[in-house]
């Protein structure tokens, strides 16, 4: 690995630990919210990314797919444990603790579309760094000397693509991903017990199909995200 993309890569995972750790935090503080302390006591209600590393998920896989194919990045964090019987409304109550997580991802790559927003608006050279990054997607720019503001639009632009993607993969409806505990309450009974034994069949599908189906997910609101960038 050359020394640039070294740089990358290191830029890619840290975003990646603080996204998959907003992630489950935020599901562990809406089960708290809820009625089920179980997450809370355990203290994972914390950025902190030790409370969330998942050895495979957020170290093994995030560093081969980082080497083999840094365009596309991501990985999982341990679950957060839920005890759905501490919810009052069962059904409700377990949708929006699952949906948290990926709303925090949109809400991260929101939050920093606006922070390169505010450094667009206020700086001449930020802002043609922005327009740039937003323009082409270079992450190569990372390496790039000359301004401190050059690394930090980088970083932030890639809290925006990286939390898109993580909130895609996230609602896919396929066990045990997030969106899997929303389509199940859909489900009647019969089918529920076919659909939660898909087991590896599901995860075959999420490697081979998932990319570029996320791939299509986040086209139109990465497209917009830049376009706020590049227009305002």
């Amino acid at each position: 690995m050359d020394p640039n993309h070294l740089i990358i890569a290191l830029f890619e995972f840290a975003v990646l630990l603080f996204s998959l750790s907003l992630h489950e935090a935020a599901h562990a503080w809406m089960a708290s919210r809820l009625g089920d302390p179980t997450a809370r006591m355990l203290g994972r209600i914390t950025l902190n990314p030790v409370k969330h590393i998942d050895l495979f998920g957020t170290i093994i896989l995030p560093a081969i797919m980082l080497v083999v194919n840094p365009n596309f990045l991501f990985g999982w964090a341990k679950p957060t444990p839920v005890t759905p019987s501490n919810f009052k409304n069962l059904t409700r109550d377990d949708i929006l603790t699952t949906l948290v997580g990926p709303c925090s991802n949109v809400l991260a790559a929101i939050g920093a579309t606006l922070v390169l927003l505010i450094v667009s608006r206020t700086s001449g050279r930020g802002a043609a760094i922005v327009h740039f990054v937003a323009q082409t997607g270079d992450l190569s720019i990372l390496t790039a000397s000359g301004s401190l503001l050059i690394p930090f639009v980088g970083l932030f632009y890639i809290v925006i693509i990286l939390n898109l993607i993580l909130a895609a993969f996230n609602l896919l409806p396929l066990p045990p991903l997030d969106g899997s505990h929303v389509f199940r309450h859909l489900l009647p009974y019969k089918a529920l017990r076919v659909y939660d034994s898909l087991g590896i069949v599901s995860l075959f599908i999420i490697f081979i199909w998932g990319g570029p189906v996320i791939g299509f997910l986040i086209g139109p609101p990465e497209m917009f995200l830049r376009g706020i960038l590049l227009h305002f």
